[in-house]
């Protein structure tokens, strides 16, 4: 598996070279261009997580590419192809499992109405399990390898993503959803995780494939 973080929440995976574009959002433009993905996939419906703006034009650049989307999705971008992945569903894309968790998003604040977001799992025979949250972290699935940790959220403090890294209990992570953090936050999340945890996160900022 090669994993590269593309800025924020935006990640893409490559497995066996199948090729996969997790949560294409607006924090990012590092994602615009990309050709020859066999999956786009969105955990929900923020615009930091999907571009209403450039998403459908990815879409149009990869017509073979599944389009999984959260349920909420189709409701904010326009998608005619998207199909709706709920909570517990699993899905294959060519020998790449990707299987989601969880059902809602983190409460930012008890005013603001709650919407869907799923969590998902990525795994394929002979290699690392990957999880990547969304935006929650009430779901913690069993036998993660690597951990793309949320850093920073508005609905989230530095207590639960320790609590949330513990329980995943994954060897290895990278930071994601850090768009909104300058450098010392960014490495005082970091360090707080490495030291109060046995997950050691990885820095992979430069925008290049990390094999793990």
């Amino acid at each position: 598996m090669e994993i590269t973080h593309l800025g924020h929440s935006t990640v893409l995976l490559d497995v066996d070279g199948v090729r996969i574009l997790l949560d294409p959002g607006n924090f990012s433009e590092d994602w615009h261009g990309l050709t020859e993905l066999d999956a786009i996939v969105i955990t929900h419906l923020h615009p930091d997580h999907v571009d209403p703006q450039h998403v459908p034009a990815l879409v149009a650049a990869n017509p073979d590419a599944r389009v999984l989307v959260e349920p909420g999705v189709p409701t904010v971008v326009d998608l005619p192809t998207a199909q709706r992945i709920p909570a517990e569903t699993s899905v294959r894309v060519g020998p790449v499992l990707l299987h989601t968790v969880g059902g809602e998003h983190a409460v930012i604040h008890r005013d603001i109405p709650m919407i869907g977001n799923v969590g998902v799992v990525v795994s394929a025979e002979g290699h690392p399990t990957l999880f990547h949250p969304g935006d929650s972290l009430a779901a913690c699935p069993p036998g993660i390898d690597v951990l793309a940790l949320p850093a920073m959220g508005p609905w989230a403090a530095m207590k639960e993503h320790i609590d949330f890294t513990r329980t995943v209990g994954a060897p290895m992570g990278f930071p994601i959803h850090d768009g909104l953090i300058n450098d010392r936050g960014w490495n005082l999340i970091v360090n707080r995780i490495n030291d109060m945890t046995e997950t050691r996160l990885h820095d992979y900022r430069d925008g290049k494939a990390h094999a793990v």
